[in-house]
């Protein structure tokens, strides 16, 4: 297991309140209530462009991209007030240094939120891996198969942490095993998507169990 790839929102920071304020913030004038249960089932997981056109169908590209824009900026101004790592990351990050395992960062987020929280939580990962940057994003494997094929990996030796189905979707496509992390999704849709494993945070006993059978 040469290499721990990780999703950013969810997974690095518990960042879903914010984006859910930021997007309830943003579909107000549309007239559009975005509880959690809508945000779960309707955004959580998926790129800007698909949940702009899935619930907003009447604005055009131009116009669903500028709305898109605007939440963007408003989850960066919260984010920048209220952002901590998920329970545990320093540990494990520093365990991947001592054991010399790469890191990598696979993510659907806009290159300048992805920015903001790296540089936030003073992250320094050796490979990023955007949606934005590339012709398919999650849950299609493509970012996936690219970090791997960056890395020089097979499937076999990474270990990818999701938060949502459509994530965990996309790494297990890649045939990449998988652990979910339980920031907004129920464990039984990670498990439905394919997950090996689901935990609390990064401290979780079953997580440190299976890492160390890893390595030896």
């Amino acid at each position: 297991m040469p290499a721990l790839l990780f999703d950013l929102d969810g997974t690095l920071a518990d960042t879903d309140p914010l984006h859910q304020r930021a997007w309830a913030h943003a579909l107000v004038p549309f007239g559009i209530v975005s509880d959690l249960e809508f945000y779960t089932k309707q955004i959580a997981g998926r790129r800007n462009s698909e949940i702009t056109a899935s619930i907003l169908p009447q604005l055009t590209d131009a116009e669903g991209a500028a709305l898109a824009d605007a939440k963007e900026a408003h989850f960066r101004e919260l984010a920048g007030t209220d952002l901590q790592p998920l329970t545990g990351l320093d540990k494990l990050l520093d365990y991947a240094k001592q054991n010399q395992l790469r890191t990598a960062l696979v993510s659907n987020a806009p290159r300048a939120n992805a920015d903001l929280v790296m540089s936030t939580l003073a992250l320094n990962f050796e490979l990023c891996v955007l949606a934005e940057d590339l012709p398919r994003g999650k849950p299609d494997p493509l970012p996936y198969t690219t970090a791997l094929e960056k890395l020089g990996l097979n499937p076999t030796q990474a270990l990818a942490f999701e938060d949502s189905p459509s994530g965990v979707r996309s790494a297990v496509a890649a045939g990449i095993r998988t652990i979910g992390l339980l920031t907004g999704h129920a464990p039984e849709s990670l498990t439905r998507a394919g997950t090996i494993l689901n935990v609390e945070n990064f401290a979780a006993l079953a997580l440190w169990s299976l890492l160390e059978r890893e390595l030896t």
